[in-house]
């Protein structure tokens, strides 16, 4: 990495942590706290992943379409297979930044709740502050790995179905679709699994909203 690099990312960096503090000071003056902030963006993500889980069926659906072709426009059946996967890739995308917004408010709302124990007096009140920041973190990481043991769900089904894309784009003939034939159970197989995880994700997010709502 060249020094300019260094200086450009470190800026950029910086840029990014000034913005968030700004955000946050902005919030706070109407009574929204990172812990709110938190809550709202696992519900966004949440939501994100419900629609992702709608758009990677529909674009399983049409490529099934496509495999099954059985006369017509063959034309028309690859460009809505196309415009299927170009808005997967979108879905994947706004999942992806849901999941990193989560990451980046619950460090700061850690690193603050981390420095504001010391600022106690009460030792009891000190020790439950602290063991709820504790559950909270825990909460926070089993929610995270699930979310992006999701997200790496998409991986393999996006490939695939860019590949077949692709494929067809330069051999769209019924010869080049019966040669594809093949993957369409390594495709729904990848579908299934990746709408299971999410599943078990969007359960992991109703979890960490009700403990944050209603704490032990």
């Amino acid at each position: 990495m060249t020094s300019l690099t260094k200086v450009l990312l470190i800026a950029s960096l910086t840029l990014v942590a000034a913005c968030e503090s700004t955000y946050y000071s902005a919030m706070e003056t109407m009574g929204v706290e990172k812990r709110d902030i938190l809550v709202d963006r696992v519900e966004e993500a949440r939501d994100s992943q419900e629609e992702a889980q709608e758009q990677f069926a529909s674009a399983l659906e049409q490529f099934s379409a496509l495999i099954n072709f059985d006369g017509g426009e063959l034309q028309d059946v690859y460009e809505a297979l196309s415009d299927e996967y170009e808005a997967s890739e979108d879905a994947a995308s706004d999942v992806r930044g849901r999941i990193d917004a989560i990451e980046d408010v619950s460090d700061d709302l850690f690193d603050e709740w981390r420095q504001e124990l010391e600022q106690y007096t009460n030792a009891n009140l000190r020790r439950d502050s602290e063991r709820k920041l504790r559950d909270t973190e825990r909460r926070s990481k089993q929610l995270l790995t699930s979310m992006r043991r999701a997200e790496s769900r998409m991986a393999p089904v996006l490939d695939a179905l860019r590949d077949n894309v692709l494929y067809l784009k330069h051999n769209l003939n019924a010869s080049a679709v019966g040669a594809l034939q093949g993957e369409l159970n390594s495709i729904e197989a990848d579908v299934a699994q990746l709408i299971k995880e999410m599943n078990a994700a969007i359960a992991e997010s109703d979890a960490f909203i009700a403990s944050i709502e209603n704490p032990a």
